[in-house]
């Protein structure tokens, strides 16, 4: 394939966040969607049709055999990513895998050695690291500008109806790997420990407050240990109407910083820089937000955004800002504060 010519992408799984991935390409600069793979035909040809995608099936194989297929989009139930990623790999595709990269770490390390084994890339979707606001608290705090950390803190109050969890899936342990932590509080996981680090030790209490129908956990409270010293809060439901903008907030001896989404809330410092009044100035970008009153409300920005920096990385050599062994982290902390809520005792990691 000639440089200049678009990657072809295909997409596997036609669920919701299917068209943020399909949206996404189709803005890429350097990518094109080729093909689609559902469970239905009759919707795989109308996603097909929707987005321009010349090929659709409901066989994987097939799919997978194509000549112009580059990269595969792997959209299916959280539990159900390491089949299809290993196919892929076996087929020589380099493969772009939503969040959590999977539900339990013997199935992430068996999908990362499979993948290793393939010798393609592996870019797993945790758009929020893009966020022009994400990646200047990023450089802050690797800069070192809040000194020691004292709190950490990880907020998700989001709402989901009873509708969300009617489906086949949502709100399963065997697809969904657990709920208000795993599936919606993933997110804000992987931006605390990206911050601040993985924590030493925690514990976490879960409960079923409002969706008591469900398998998994509407909300959870865990506390923090990190190596430093120093302490962190997560917070995570989908019980709470009508649903607030995800919040981070780090606390430290020299300077303090609030995101919620991407937009840079508080930014308070002990010696002022130049660019300060600039960063707090910053009109709010809508295109980052998150789903907090409904997953389908979220924006396909931060997509987009990883989207073109694996093509970057495919035709460039461009480093992958988040690759496998950095999604693992947040799977891993998860199922820690899984395991002391059903123990009731706090956990090493």
């Amino acid at each position: 394939m000639a440089s200049s010519a678009p990657l072809g992408f295909g997409i596997i799984g036609l669920g919701l966040i299917a068209d943020f991935h399909a949206q996404a390409i189709a803005e890429a600069t350097g990518a094109k969607l080729v093909a689609v793979c559902g469970r239905s035909a009759e919707k795989s040809r109308a996603f097909a049709q929707k987005y321009g995608a010349a090929f659709s099936t409901t066989d994987l194989a097939d799919f997978l055999a194509r000549p112009d297929l580059d990269v595969v989009c792997i959209a299916t139930p959280s539990g159900a990513h390491l089949e299809p990623a290993l196919a892929a790999a076996r087929a020589g595709k380099h493969i772009v895998i939503e969040k959590p990269i999977e539900i339990t770490l013997a199935r992430v390390d068996a999908l990362l050695a499979g993948v290793a084994a393939a010798g393609v890339k592996l870019m797993p979707i945790f758009q929020a690291r893009f966020g022009d606001g994400a990646r200047t608290v990023k450089a802050t705090v690797s800069a070192g500008r809040l000194g020691r950390l004292s709190l950490a803190g990880a907020y998700v109050k989001w709402q989901r109806t009873p509708a969300y969890y009617a489906d086949s899936w949502h709100g399963t342990f065997a697809l969904d790997g657990g709920g208000a932590m795993m599936n919606q509080g993933i997110h804000a996981i992987d931006l605390l420990q990206w911050f601040a680090g993985l924590p030493s030790e925690v514990f976490s209490w879960n409960t079923r407050r409002v969706h008591t129908g469900i398998e998994v956990e509407d909300t959870a409270v865990a506390s923090l240990r990190f190596p430093d010293g120093a302490l962190g809060t997560i917070e995570a439901t989908t019980a709470a109407y009508p649903g607030w903008a995800r919040r981070i907030e780090l606390c430290g001896e020299n300077g303090s910083v609030v995101l919620q989404d991407d937009r840079i809330l508080r930014w308070d410092f002990r010696t002022t820089e130049p660019g300060d009044a600039a960063i707090l100035a910053a009109k709010p970008d809508d295109s980052m937000r998150a789903g907090a009153s409904a997953p389908g409300a979220m924006s396909h920005q931060g997509h987009l955004r990883q989207i073109e920096n694996f093509v970057a990385a495919i035709r460039d050599g461009a480093s992958l800002a988040v690759d496998g062994p950095e999604a693992r982290k947040a799977v891993a902390l998860i199922l820690a504060l899984y395991a002391s809520a059903q123990s009731g005792r706090s956990v090493q990691l």
